[in-house]
């Protein structure tokens, strides 16, 4: 017996969803940080076994859009429930239940489909916390299973699998064995770039910036992957703040990115980075989609 299925990944902004996603791949394929929004597009990713075949949908962080951009990413959070066979909705070991969460319970109590709630981080709660956060939950909402975990550290990620495929249909390999992703390299790329830009700049920044690679080649003479990239920003402050004093920054952004893309490629990798400055292009349609926001 051979299990497959679609399996969307959904909650509020820095709930863990990306770190769930990497923990299951074993693998980065979403960007982490302590921004609000770091996820911007859906982001797949594929455990496979000889018994299974998980297809696993990262989505944007619920939230109330304020541009063109942030529509886009609930629009992402919509198409990522479709056609799926399992929800799992994580949340964080709060004491009390937001109205947001309650407020995107209500957008999938009535699919006809497994869902199953995860209480992540419960590496920083106590035992009797988590055991309340839990309870409190499932008094407003209702779900086929309730999980607390730690995605960070792993915990309880096995248990988690397990109810997983307890849910999942029988079905065939979608992917081929070992693949573990369907973005393409391109979008890897600016998002490691994305996540330097994040972890590195001041906090009113980030929010603001784009990352578009402008070309990505194979250069077999040197045997490197050249890039190139703009980053873009949407103040005029904001250019030399991100460039630094002589360069400092974008150089540290520069090399930081190009470290993790040459573990990502498994391959050596020469990369250029410009800043512009694009006044509002997250509410522009033409950089909305240059930047593969469609």
């Amino acid at each position: 017996m051979h299990k497959s299925g679609f399996v969307s990944i959904i909650g509020r902004p820095n709930v863990g969803k990306s770190t769930l996603l990497n923990a299951f791949i074993n693998q980065k394929l979403s960007i982490v940080s302590s921004k609000p929004q770091t996820t911007r597009s859906n982001v797949i990713g594929i455990l496979d076994n000889k018994n299974y075949q998980i297809v696993f949908t990262d989505t944007p962080g619920f939230h109330k859009p304020k541009h063109k951009l942030g529509e886009y990413m609930i629009k992402s959070i919509s198409n990522g429930l479709n056609e799926v066979d399992l929800i799992i909705f994580v949340v964080n070991a709060r004491k009390e239940v937001l109205n947001s969460e309650i407020e995107m319970y209500e957008k999938i109590k009535d699919k006809k489909i497994p869902k199953i709630f995860v209480l992540n981080k419960i590496d920083e709660r106590k035992g009797e916390e988590v055991f309340g956060a839990l309870e409190k939950y499932s008094k407003v909402m209702d779900f086929d299973e309730y999980v607390p975990i730690s995605a960070l550290n792993g915990k309880n990620l096995d248990t988690l699998l397990e109810v997983i495929l307890k849910y999942l249909p029988e079905g065939p390999k979608y992917y081929e064995d070992d693949q573990t992703a369907t973005n393409h390299e391109k979008f890897f790329v600016s998002e490691i770039v994305r996540e330097k830009i994040l972890k590195l700049v001041r906090d009113e920044i980030p929010h603001g910036v784009g990352v578009e690679i402008l070309s990505m080649k194979y250069d077999e003479k040197h045997k490197r992957y050249n890039i190139e990239g703009n980053i873009f920003c949407e103040k005029d402050t904001h250019k030399p703040i991100i460039i630094g004093r002589d360069g400092e920054m974008l150089k540290k952004i520069s090399t930081y990115s190009r470290q993790e893309i040459e573990r990502f490629l498994g391959s050596k990798v020469y990369i250029r980075l410009w800043v512009k400055v694009r006044k509002n292009w997250r509410d522009d349609n033409n950089y909305l989609k240059s930047l593969g926001y469609k």
